[in-house]
């Protein structure tokens, strides 16, 4: 048997460094702290103020392309392309129902800084909304007298239509009768050769 050299490690076991192992250890609950406190700062930051839904300034263009044939390619700018073009969102809607869908949306509302919460009123408010509405209606702008004529108005309009489905009828009648004579017109033995003895009458 051989002896080996002093100082010569061949016992192949592996040798544990405790202190670096202990090191390795803080540096990575170190940083397993920092990406908590990175994704918990990144999903919840302060809640984000937004101001209540408000009534549309402006009227909505919905019939300004109507009827109108165009051209698409799909190199056009998203704005010329077909459909209902939203600018604050960049998007195509491909028609008018679910333009407004999305112009009343969650999303939409989001982009314009509103919330899809409603301010609540006050008494003032109200009672401020009620005194311009009845400044915008003249006092007095409906009497009897009013609807008096609309109901002379419509009844007026069902005797009109009363008439003429009479004529209807009359110009119907007429014509059943002028076929009739048409039909009594035609001699029995012509008709009889031809292949037809009458058109379902018994009159001679």
């Amino acid at each position: 048997m051989v002896n080996n050299p002093v100082g010569v490690d061949n016992t192949f076991r592996k040798k544990i460094d405790r202190e670096e192992f202990l090191q390795r250890a803080r540096e990575r609950e170190r940083q397993e702290q920092e990406e908590d406190e990175r994704r918990r700062s990144k999903g919840k930051g302060p809640p984000v103020q937004r101001k209540p839904l408000k009534q549309r300034d402006y009227e909505i263009d919905l019939e300004s392309r109507l009827g109108k044939t165009q051209v698409v390619t799909p190199i056009a700018p998203l704005s010329q392309q077909a459909g209902y073009y939203c600018s604050v969102c960049e998007c195509v809607v491909k028609d008018s129902a679910n333009y407004l869908d999305h112009i009343n949306g969650k999303k939409h509302q989001r982009a314009l800084g509103m919330s899809m919460r409603v301010e609540r009123a006050s008494l003032e408010q109200v009672q401020q909304r009620f005194e311009l509405l009845k400044k915008r209606k003249p006092a007095g702008s409906f009497s009897e007298k009013d609807l008096d004529e609309r109901i002379q108005k419509q009844q007026e309009e069902e005797e009109e239509r009363k008439r003429l489905k009479r004529e209807r009828k009359k110009e119907k009648k007429e014509k059943e009768k002028a076929a009739l004579q048409d039909q009594e017109d035609v001699d029995p033995d012509i008709a009889a050769m031809m292949g037809f003895g009458g058109f379902g009458t018994s009159k001679k």
